[in-house]
């Protein structure tokens, strides 16, 4: 069961269950090595694949990565071309080693822009992992925090019309492409910048958010290390004061300062 941070007070723990990244700074690592900038994204790829093991490793439960934002059209449209084209890829190398790491893949967003190829890749996909339970590998794929709130709105009243007249969260939670998994414990931005960029916004209420200057191809298990430290440095209120949390026994315990993270901008709430 999973509970919503502003209806309640989630169980958290030393490891975060879902971590949730922005893959950001491809194009910039490129640029400093005088290479295009696809050269960063395909190296972005093998990133991807360390974030998944170093996960799966310390016992992560859901990973979500932000791959193409409903804002990256805008981008060059030889850019798109090849980030398409390497999700393609991506759909056709790694699925079966996913599966057989136990890893389910979700992809979510406003999939109607695809072709029709890596629809079905996608599709083929998620049906071949859909029994793993190791971990949840969600790839958000021209998606958006305001186009999730909105699709959530519409498919509620379609299904409910009743509901026109007022409704709840727990009345639109279902229906959030992200319903199935927990909200994220912990929100990692890659490549310098300090903003969620329209991604999970309704989810992101309560998570912890860490912002790192590594850009994403140089983003290792290390680096997750660093992120996951600074996260069990904070207290988790949802809305409770210090003391309120320690009588519940739900504070983090802190990690030894030798085992302190790289820098990073923490947000209260």
């Amino acid at each position: 069961m999973n509970t919503s941070s502003t209806q309640g007070i989630p169980d958290t723990g030393a490891v975060p269950r879902h971590v949730a990244i922005i893959m950001d700074g491809n194009g910039r690592w490129a640029t400093k090595r005088f290479l295009p900038r696809v050269a960063g994204h395909k190296r972005g790829v093998e990133s991807v694949r360390e974030a998944v093991r170093a996960c799966g490793e310390r016992g992560v439960e859901y990973l979500t990565l932000f791959a193409f934002s409903s804002e990256n059209w805008r981008r060059p449209e030889e850019e798109v071309s090849v980030l398409m084209q390497l999700f393609v890829m991506v759909l056709e190398q790694e699925v079966a080693k996913l599966d057989a790491a136990g890893v389910r893949l979700k992809v979510v967003g406003d999939l109607s822009r695809f072709d029709a190829k890596l629809l079905e890749l996608i599709r083929r996909g998620e049906a071949k992992t859909a029994h793993n339970t190791k971990l949840t590998l969600t790839i958000c794929a021209n998606y958006g925090g305001r186009w999730d709130i909105m699709q959530a709105t519409h498919a509620m009243l379609r299904a409910n019309p009743a509901l026109a007249a007022g409704f709840t969260e727990q009345d639109l939670e279902p229906y959030l492409s992200m319903g199935y998994a927990p909200e994220p414990d912990l929100f990692i931005r890659t490549g310098g910048e300090q903003r969620v960029s329209n991604f999970l916004i309704w989810q992101l209420a309560y998570t912890e958010l860490y912002f790192t200057d590594t850009f994403w191809p140089d983003f290792d298990g290390r680096a997750l290390d660093e992120a996951i430290a600074s996260y069990r440095r904070r207290e988790r209120r949802f809305g409770q004061t210090s003391e309120q949390v320690r009588e519940r026994g739900r504070a983090v315990t802190p990690v030894p300062e030798t085992h302190a993270a790289a820098p990073a901008t923490r947000v209260d709430a």
